[in-house]
């Protein structure tokens, strides 16, 4: 049993972030089938990732911003605004499911794609400046409450949604079950306990609810979920949380 989470673990941190944790036979099984995974590779990552929010009393707020902002994609990668950039030319373009359907598996970057991906790069910026003006408990408190908050929007994804086509979402979604989303949800919350509950909680509610814009739009214009769907909800889910967050912290 043991060994089967610390599969779904390593194969968590392979598949959502850049940090070397090698795979091994197994991994991504016990992985797509274990969605307690997402919230612990959301912390491990928004640990990480919230290393230059350290120096926010010592470095100016763009620094910090700028630092935060390369530390984010070098834990976790790029390859999650694919799905923002399919998703962005998916908005765009005129017609009906099938038709957006046939705009998310089509290579060709858009206008519509290259908008999504800066917007979604300039508002994690600008979260990275909110969180730099922060005391640095509350800042910290904010960021991993994002990053597990998103991946707790991603494993509601895997146990609540519904696959629209064969791919990397249908196999979330058939790993998981609505039960299994007991687990996922006492992880999340057993992280958000320290340093700063009550902003931890704000910034994980925020990425959840932020998690829930493209699947609401997933689900009404392409009759459901897939692969992209997963990694627009990553990156829109992390900025919900942390301007939620600040904006907390801002009127207390």
């Amino acid at each position: 049993m043991i060994g089967r989470w610390l599969g779904a673990v390593r194969g968590a941190l392979g598949f959502l972030t850049r940090l070397p944790v090698g795979f091994r036979d197994g991994d991504w099984e016990a992985f797509r089938t274990t969605p307690a995974a997402f919230p612990i590779a959301g912390l491990i990552s928004g640990v990480l990732a919230a290393v230059p929010l350290l120096a926010t009393e010592t470095l100016t707020a763009p620094t910090i911003a700028l630092g935060y902002l390369l530390a984010v994609y070098a834990v976790i990668g790029i390859h999650h605004l694919d799905g923002v950039a399919d998703l962005g030319d998916a908005l765009v373009v005129h017609g009906g499911q099938e038709r957006r359907r046939e705009v998310l598996k089509d290579t060709t970057t858009g206008v519509g794609a290259l908008l999504s991906v800066s917007i979604t790069v300039a508002a994690l910026a600008l979260g990275g400046l909110g969180l730099a003006g922060l005391p640095v408990r509350a800042a910290i408190a904010i960021a991993v409450g994002a990053e597990v908050g998103t991946k707790l929007g991603m494993a509601a994804l895997a146990c609540f949604g519904t696959a629209v086509t064969e791919g990397m979402g249908k196999q979330f979604t058939d790993g998981a079950t609505a039960r299994s989303f007991l687990a996922p949800v006492a992880i999340a919350l057993a992280t958000i306990a320290v340093p700063q509950p009550p902003l931890g909680a704000v910034a994980l509610c925020g990425a959840v609810a932020g998690v829930g814009l493209p699947w609401y739009w997933a689900n009404r214009n392409l009759g459901g979920i897939n692969g992209d769907i997963f990694g627009a909800a990553n990156e829109i889910g992390r900025i919900a949380g942390i301007h939620l967050g600040v904006i907390a912290w801002t009127l207390s």
